[in-house]
């Protein structure tokens, strides 16, 4: 007859063994960002070197910059007009959507994003004593320039009405003033669009695609 063994011990027989060497059959899945889980339809960067990031400021292209400013991959984009603001994943989100739901029926049709939210935002409750630390992780969002290309569609031969519907659609989603452009507009320096004459003359060619 066979020894008589405890219902722990059984339990512990079935148990998978904890040694160093059996990690090797069990991969250990990785940490997920910042303490929740990244999907692939999500907006948010694959890893981060630091958790909490500082709050900084909108970028401002004092050095004669127009880099982003002009269509690279699309026909039909929208770039911000006024003073530069930051933009969260949600935000950018929403009116990607927006874009693909418009220009669905077209086949070949493209949306572009020219920027991604990779900033940390952290905020703390209302109505908290000052110090502590810093707040909690929040949501993820973007610092962008003014004059700076966000979206941009193309891939096929899209009507002017339709990209503008399209692009209008997306404007609402987003908490600025912007403005649409198109192929033959001329780059925007801060609040200052280039004139054509000056913008030859300087023998600068706008970032395009091959």
């Amino acid at each position: 007859m066979f020894p008589l063994r405890s219902a722990r011990s059984l339990l512990a027989a079935c148990r998978p063994s904890t040694s160093l060497f059996a990690h090797a059959a069990h991969p250990v899945a990785p940490p997920a960002v910042l303490g929740s889980a990244r999907f692939r339809s999500q907006l948010a960067p694959k890893r981060t070197k630091y958790i909490k990031r500082q709050k900084g400021v909108v970028p401002i292209p004092i050095g004669g910059s127009i880099k982003g400013t002009t269509l690279a991959f699309g026909d039909w984009g929208i770039r911000i007009k006024e003073n530069g603001r930051r933009l969260s994943a949600k935000q950018l989100s929403s009116a990607e959507e927006a874009i693909k739901r418009k220009i669905k029926p077209i086949k070949g049709a493209k949306v572009w994003m020219r920027v991604f939210p990779h900033l940390p935002v952290c905020i703390k409750g209302n109505e908290t004593r000052m110090g502590k630390g810093k707040g909690a992780f929040e949501f993820w969002a973007t610092r962008v320039a003014p004059g700076r290309v966000i979206f941009e569609i193309g891939g096929v031969p899209i009507r002017e009405e339709i990209a503008r519907e399209a692009l209008r659609l997306a404007c609402d989603k987003l908490p600025t003033i912007m403005e649409f452009i198109s192929r033959d507009t001329p780059p925007r320096l801060g609040s200052l669009v280039l004139p054509r004459e000056q913008f030859e003359s300087m023998n600068i060619v706008p970032m395009r695609a091959p």
